[in-house]
């Protein structure tokens, strides 16, 4: 009993938070992260190392399946546990004490009351904003690609139960090597929301990859990190500083992750403080100041760049054919490349964030490329995963996709008639 009341008071001091994202609730993420940044408190890379499940987004129009998905990781975190729902992003911070309430009361059935009998009350609940960065950071730590935020997870938000069974086939060289199937995501740290990848692998090297995007319901509401540009297609006034603002907060999100995914957690957590002063509405001196030693840091690392190097290599030409029309297309080359497209586009914008003039309705690129193409920029990105990955180490795997960074809110966007046509 006294163990338990111990591990209960460990719990309740610092929880390990597991963040369950669906597609289409960004906002909702920007919001639990800043407030777990705020609180201290750190997001683990699975349901064995969390105490407390935070589901972002929202249940509507989900199926029974999803339903099961929110469950398997709930019953894979063992005890003391808890768990929250957030739909509304103003409303971040109540969940998470909400969260933190019932972990000191030892809520831990498995069907936990804020999932079930109080359904209607959670669809009322939010989350609010981004990692912040903390003060005393140590030097750059490069982890080994094998750990850290590397593990994956079942279909559909589930575990995989048990091991997957391996196959035989030949591989590149004509030998007969076993085959294992093994799934990514789409709960994974760091990680595309609503993004599955189904890996083939033979020892550590990918040989087949399918892609599979959560099935989510169509919306209305413009993606999150393209409102800017869509709404100034609509006719809207948005000023050149607001869309500058946005592709700034989109090019640092996608690099916070990209660093976490390649083991630099102090400049990850360091970028999404500067990710959402931008989206506070820091004035563009400050943001400059910010950014400033962030590019220069990212620039100046051999460790990185001998990570990322040579990964995912998409020649224009190639990423030209496949619709690609952004950042991608812009580098032209490996993962590394991708990154520094994103650092420059950085500078650039933090420096226009205080622009007053009014954003051209013509001026239809957003963060990932361009919006007013039969195919949403990501769907191009996503096309383009197989041929990436394919042929590479399974280690690689994870940072080859942080550096396209594909955004899924963007698939089931559908448009009203005579705007911007961002779903084909």
């Amino acid at each position: 009993m006294e163990l338990r009341r111990a591990l209960v008071r460990a719990a309740v001091s610092r929880p390990g938070v597991l963040l369950a994202v669906y597609p289409g609730a960004t906002r909702q993420r920007l919001a639990v992260e800043a407030e777990l940044a705020r609180r201290g408190w750190s997001c683990v890379g699975g349901p064995t190392e969390a105490d407390l499940l935070v589901i972002v987004g929202s249940r509507e129009g989900e199926g029974e399946e999803s339903d099961g998905v929110a469950d398997g990781l709930w019953h894979g975190i063992p005890a003391p546990k808890a768990r929250v729902r957030v739909t509304d992003p103003e409303r971040a911070a109540d969940a998470l004490e909400r969260g933190l309430a019932d972990l000191g009361r030892g809520d831990h059935d498995d069907h936990h009351p804020h999932d079930e009998r109080h359904e209607q009350h959670e669809q009322h609940d939010g989350e609010a904003a981004t990692h912040a960065a903390h003060d005393g950071h140590s030097e750059h730590d490069m982890h080994n690609m094998h750990g850290g935020h590397h593990g994956h997870a079942g279909h559909d938000m589930g575990l995989v139960e048990g091991l997957p069974m391996a196959d035989r086939a030949d591989d590149r060289d004509g030998l007969r090597l076993d085959v294992l199937h093994v799934p990514l995501g789409p709960v994974l740290a760091d990680w595309p929301a609503g993004l599955i990848l189904r890996l083939a692998l033979q020892g550590d090297v990918v040989q087949e990859v399918t892609v599979e995007p959560v099935a989510t319901p169509p919306s209305p509401r413009p993606p999150f990190w393209n409102e800017p540009w869509l709404s100034a297609s609509r006719g809207e006034h948005i000023s050149q500083g607001d869309a500058a603002r946005r592709l700034c907060a989109a090019h640092l999100d996608s690099l916070g992750r990209f660093f976490a995914v390649a083991g630099w957690d102090d400049m990850a957590a360091r970028t999404r403080h500067v990710r959402d002063r931008a989206l506070a509405g820091a004035a563009a001196a400050e943001l400059t100041f910010l950014v400033r030693p962030l590019i220069r840091r990212a620039r100046r690392s051999r460790t990185l760049r001998w990570l990322t190097t040579g990964l995912g290599t998409l020649p224009a030409e190639q990423a030209r054919r496949r619709g690609v029309t952004g950042p991608a297309l812009v580098a032209d080359g490996d993962a590394y490349s991708r990154m520094l497209v994103w650092l420059d586009a950085v500078g650039r914008s933090a420096a226009a964030c205080d622009v007053t003039a009014a954003l051209d309705p013509a001026e239809v690129v957003g963060p990932r490329g361009r919006l007013d193409t039969p195919v949403p920029p990501s769907k191009a990105l996503l096309d383009s995963l197989p041929r990436l990955l394919e042929g590479t180490e399974f280690a690689c795997a994870r940072i080859i996709v942080a550096s396209l960074d594909p955004d899924l809110d963007e698939l089931t966007h559908v448009p009203a008639p005579g705007t911007v046509h961002s779903h084909g």
